[in-house]
């Protein structure tokens, strides 16, 4: 069997229809939306990788820093045969837990929605570690997820604070669905963003430097190359708001001046008003009573909770229990 195996789950013009619906549905409601996954094109992904380096973004090093200090205890603790990865990119944080799971690890399945992201990363980890066996899935785990047959105890980590993109009930959803394809013995290692001080999490998402900024307006230069829109990022602001009552970052788009946005291929004209405002991204922070209570509903125990040393980021191990 090849060290490398992937597998397509996703229908070639899935891309293109999920951003048709999302265009069509998020841009015709009141108030304006798009999911935050359209940020990420060639140019948002290099956007985001540049975010991650600067000063005002913590949670990639704080991250980092756990799984640096705590990437053994996972690997004690799960006995792990199988590291699943939901969302996987370039897979750079997972090599502390491969690193901590290797000889005994059977195998590697990375997930997510760029072809190229799995395949570069497939190759660069093989190439480091050459007896490492990698079964990547080209699929959006946000719809269902049907993983390979594997060797178990399995551990899924869900990385980066990404699950606070996700509303509550998504949440809900999301953890459900991972517990459901999971069995005794296997766990869930997940990344929160912590709640903290309003002005260092306005800065993670508005830094001096704009990059952000660039970043957040990308989805429009998305929207025009690939629906023929004419959106021009010059019409519109960044906005980076933190909400107390949510406790989550909101990211906008504002309209400068009242204008029109023209999206041939969805037949859709796009008015806003001066001012007006859509929702790009939610990015919710998190304490652990909450993160216990949405894990323990989604039928996990929370057996470990690590943090930074600074408490900025947080890393949750949690369980499948034992039937009866």
């Amino acid at each position: 069997m090849s060290p490398f195996q992937l597998t397509r789950t996703l229908a070639d013009d899935a891309s293109d229809a999920a951003l048709r619906a999302d265009v069509l549905t998020g841009l015709t409601r009141h108030p304006k939306v798009l999911p935050p996954k359209w940020f990420y094109d060639a140019r948002g992904s290099e956007l985001f990788e540049e975010i991650t380096r600067l000063p005002e973004y913590y949670p990639t090093r704080a991250e980092r820093e756990i799984l640096a200090a705590r990437a053994r205890d996972v690997a004690a603790v799960t006995g792990a045969r199988t590291l699943v990865e939901l969302g996987s990119g370039s897979s750079e944080k997972t090599r502390f837990l491969l690193d901590a799971l290797l000889p005994e690890l059977d195998g590697y399945v990375p997930v997510d929605v760029s072809e190229s992201a799995l395949e570069g990363a497939g190759e660069a980890l093989l190439a480091e570690r050459p007896g490492l066996r990698v079964h990547a899935l080209l699929a959006d785990f946000t719809h269902g997820l049907e993983l390979p047959p594997t060797t178990g105890p399995r551990l899924v980590a869900f990385l980066g604070g990404t699950i606070g993109n996700l509303l509550p009930d998504e949440r809900r959803e999301f953890l459900r669905a991972v517990r459901e394809m999971l069995v005794p013995g296997d766990a869930l290692l997940l990344g929160t963003d912590l709640v903290k001080d309003e002005a260092t999490l306005v800065a993670a998402y508005d830094d001096a430097a704009g990059v952000t900024a660039e970043f957040n307006k990308n989805v429009l230069a998305v929207i025009d190359r690939e629906l023929g829109a004419d959106a021009r990022p010059e019409d519109f602001d960044h906005v980076a708001l933190w909400d107390p009552r949510h406790e989550w970052i909101e990211m906008r788009l504002r309209a400068r001046h009242a204008l029109v946005v023209k999206i041939p291929e969805l037949d859709l004209v796009v008015p806003f008003e001066a001012g007006e405002e859509l929702r790009t991204e939610v990015s919710a922070k998190f304490r652990q009573e909450g993160v216990r209570a949405e894990l323990a509903e989604a039928g996990f125990t929370l057996s470990r909770w690590w943090t930074d040393e600074k408490e900025r980021f947080a890393l949750s191990l949690a369980t499948v229990p034992a039937l009866g």
